[in-house]
């Protein structure tokens, strides 16, 4: 269901919206990337903010491809860092003296690509879901793997992620 919140309290909240162009929400997969996104932020020491999640087709990831990273092609995953400025994050609101939860940003899922990849790749939907959102939340924290250095130390904290909730390959 677009905005269903699966995870809330004081430390991470995260959002799922699954796209109706993608059918009837798939809950078990949704419960999947929530654990892994939590796992992933916990893991960087990150305890406090808001991330959300959204699952859409191709064509809607083709087209967030093309907006923002000019490349008229769908892809599996993306990410959306916010806060960097720290404009939103740790605001109040002024009738309200409670700290807002920071915005950690969004992350983007192909569910059709999704499944395609676990196929291909010989393991679970829900392993290529786990390695998607984490590999996602990695770059909401900063992460890139531009450099094979960087490449390398993405895929050993993905790998410890996903070996935490046993979604091997």
């Amino acid at each position: 269901m677009p905005g269903e919140l699966c995870s809330e309290g004081p430390a991470l909240e995260v959002t799922v919206d699954w796209s109706a162009s993608l059918g009837e929400p798939e809950p078990t997969y949704q419960q999947i990337a929530v654990r892994a996104i939590r796992e992933a932020m916990a893991r960087e020491g990150i305890e406090r903010g808001r991330v959300e999640l959204f699952f859409v087709d191709d064509e809607e990831m083709r087209e967030l491809n093309r907006e923002y990273r000019k490349i008229d092609a769908t892809t599996d995953v993306l990410s959306f860092p916010l806060d960097a400025a720290g404009v939103a994050s740790g605001g109040t609101v002024e009738a309200d003296p409670i700290p807002l939860l920071p915005e950690l940003g969004s992350i983007v899922v192909s569910f059709p690509r999704a499944k395609a990849q676990a196929e291909a790749y010989g393991h679970s939907l829900a392993r290529e879901i786990g390695f998607l959102v984490v590999h996602g939340a990695l770059h909401l924290c900063g992460y890139d793997h531009d450099t094979p250095v960087g490449e390398r130390e993405m895929r050993d904290r993905e790998e410890a992620v996903l070996g935490a909730l046993e979604l091997s390959r």
